[in-house]
C-alpha cells in the first residue's frame, strides 16, 4: 500500500491540475473577444523570422571552409589569414555567388548580410584589444635607430608612391562624391600599412623570434603599426567630419589619448596589481578589463574616428608581461579568432567581387601590386642599408614589411564603409594584400 500511495496522490493532483485547466479554458471560452488592436514591431526590431538561424548557418560555413582552406595553406607555410580571407572570397559573389546563386542566397541572404557584418565589427574590435594586449612596448625602445629608420622609410616612401598613385586611379575609380585629397591620404596609407600581428605569426613559425633579424622586423613592424593607425585615425576624422568639424575631431582624439594614458593607466596598473595580489584572474576582474574596453571603442567611435582604435588603445595600457594581460588574452584569443575573426573575412569575402574585374583593371591591379612592393620594400631596404645592414638581411628586412594581410583589410574596409573606396578599387587593393602577404615566405625562402 505504501508503494501505491505516491503514485496515487501524483496521479491525483495530476488529474486535479488538469480538471482546473479545463474548466477555466472553458469559462474563457465565454469571455466576449476584446477589441482588436493593430499589430506593431518596435523600431529595428523587424527581422526575418529564420535570422537567427540564416547566421548560425552562415557562421558554421564560413568557420568550416575558412579551417579547411588554412589547413591546406599551411603546407606551403601561408599564415591563417589567407586561408581565411580566401575562404571568405570562395563564399561570396566571385565563386559561389556565380557557380551556385541559390546556395549562396541560402547561405547568406540579403537581410542576413548586415548581421554578419555586425559580428565582424565585434570580432575586429575584440581582436584588435588582443593586439593591443600582445604590443611588446619594449620593442619599441629597443634598437631605436634601426627602427625608427626602417619604419619611417617604410610608410614615408609609400605613402608618397601611394598619393602619386591616386592621380591615376582617382579619375578612373572614384566619383566627385570623394575628394580628391581623402582619396589620395587613403590610397597613401593603404601602402604604408604593415600586418604586425601576420608578421610575428609568420616569425614565430619559422623560428625567427629570437633572432636578430626577427626582433628587429617585430620592432619595426611595431612602430610602423603605431603610426599607421595614427595617421588612419587622422584621416577618418577628415572623412567623417564636416570641413569645419575635422579639427574639432582631432583635438577630441588628442584629448582622449592623452586622458587614457594619464588617468585611464593608473586604473589599468591598479588592476594589474588586484590580479597579483589574488593570484588568479577572477570574473570581476576580467569584467572590469571588457568593460574598460568597450567604454574606450565607445569613446573613439563617438569622437568620430573608429571603435576599434579604442580597443586597441585600451590594450596596450595593460603591461603585455603581466600575468593580468596573459589570462585576459587566453579568456578571449580563441573564441576571437576561431568563432569571431572568421566571419570579419567572410564579409570582406562577400564585399569582394572579382568579377568586376576586366583586362583594364588587371592592369591597374597589377600596377598597384607593384606600387605597394616597390614602396615597401624599396623604402625599408634603404634604411635598412644606410643604418649599416647587410644587403641580404636588409632585403629579408624589407619583404617582412611588406606583409599586409589582416591590417590591410581592416584599412580596406574602413574604406569601403566610408565611401571612400569604390567597389571595384576595393577588390583591386584586396588581391594587393593577398598577394603580397602570400609573397613574403616563398621569397624569404630565398633570401636566407
Amino acid at each position: 500500500m505504501r508503494r501505491l500511495k505516491l503514485p496515487l496522490i501524483y496521479v491525483a493532483v495530476t488529474g486535479a491540475a488538469i480538471a482546473a485547466l479545463l474548466a477555466i479554458r472553458a469559462c474563457g471560452e465565454q469571455l466576449p473577444p476584446p477589441v482588436a488592436a493593430p499589430r506593431t514591431t518596435a523600431p529595428g526590431m523587424r527581422v526575418s523570422p529564420d535570422a537567427l538561424f540564416h547566421v548560425l548557418l552562415a557562421l558554421a560555413a564560413v568557420i568550416i571552409l575558412a579551417r579547411l582552406t588554412t589547413l591546406v595553406l599551411r603546407r606551403f607555410h601561408q599564415p591563417p589569414v589567407i586561408g581565411e580571407t580566401l575562404a571568405g572570397i570562395m563564399l561570396g559573389p566571385s565563386l559561389l555567388g556565380r557557380v551556385s546563386p541559390e546556395v549562396a542566397q541560402f547561405l547568406f541572404p540579403a537581410d542576413i548580410v548586415p548581421l554578419i557584418g555586425v559580428v565582424s565589427q565585434i570580432g575586429i574590435i575584440l581582436y584588435m584589444f588582443l593586439v593591443g594586449l600582445r604590443l611588446d612596448i619594449g620593442q619599441l625602445r629597443a634598437r631605436t635607430r634601426v627602427s625608427l629608420a626602417v619604419s619611417h622609410a617604410g610608410i614615408v616612401l609609400p605613402m608618397v608612391l601611394g598619393a602619386a598613385l591616386a592621380l591615376w586611379l582617382y579619375p578612373q575609380f572614384s566619383s566627385s562624391d570623394v575628394s580628391f585629397t581623402s582619396f589620395a591620404l587613403f590610397i597613401a596609407v593603404a601602402m604604408s600599412v604593415t600586418a604586425f600581428p601576420v608578421l610575428a605569426r609568420i616569425l614565430s613559425d619559422r623560428g625567427m623570434t629570437t633572432t636578430e633579424l626577427g626582433s628587429i622586423a617585430l620592432a619595426c613592424a611595431a612602430v610602423n603599426d603605431v603610426m599607421a593607425w595614427c595617421l588612419l585615425a587622422f584621416l577618418i576624422g577628415i572623412v567623417r567630419a564636416a570641413p569645419g568639424d575635422a579639427l574639432t575631431t582631432l583635438a577630441l582624439t588628442a584629448g582622449f589619448i592623452v586622458v587614457m594614458v594619464f588617468a585611464v593607466r593608473p586604473a589599468a596598473r591598479l588592476l594589474r596589481l588586484a590580479r597579483d595580489e589574488r593570484g588568479e584572474l577572477t570574473q570581476g576582474m576580467f569584467l572590469l578589463a571588457c568593460v574598460g574596453m568597450l567604454i574606450s571603442a565607445l569613446a573613439t567611435e563617438r569622437i568620430g574616428i573608429h571603435a576599434l582604435f579604442g580597443a586597441f588603445l585600451w590594450g596596450t595600457l595593460i603591461p603585455r608581461d603581466s600575468a593580468l594581460a596573459e589570462d585576459v588574452a587566453k579568456r578571449l584569443e580563441d573564441v576571437v579568432v576561431v568563432l569571431l575573426l572568421p566571419s570579419f573575412f567572410a564579409f570582406t569575402g562577400m564585399r569582394t567581387e572579382i568579377g568586376l574585374i576586366s583586362g583594364y583593371q588587371l592592369l591597374a591591379c597589377g600596377v598597384i601590386i607593384a606600387v605597394a612592393s616597390v614602396g615597401k620594400f624599396g623604402g625599408s631596404v634603404l634604411a635598412a642599408l644606410a643604418t649599416g645592414m647587410p644587403r641580404r638581411p636588409a632585403m629579408a628586412l624589407g619583404i617582412l614589411m611588406n606583409t599586409r594581410g589582416l591590417m590591410e583589410l581592416i584599412v580596406l574596409n574602413v574604406g569601403l564603409e566610408l565611401g571612400v573606396l569604390s567597389p571595384t578599387l576595393f577588390t583591386l587593393l584586396v588581391i594587393m594584400a593577398v598577394v603580397t602577404t602570400v609573397a613574403t615566405t616563398p621569397v624569404l625562402d630565398r633570401l636566407r
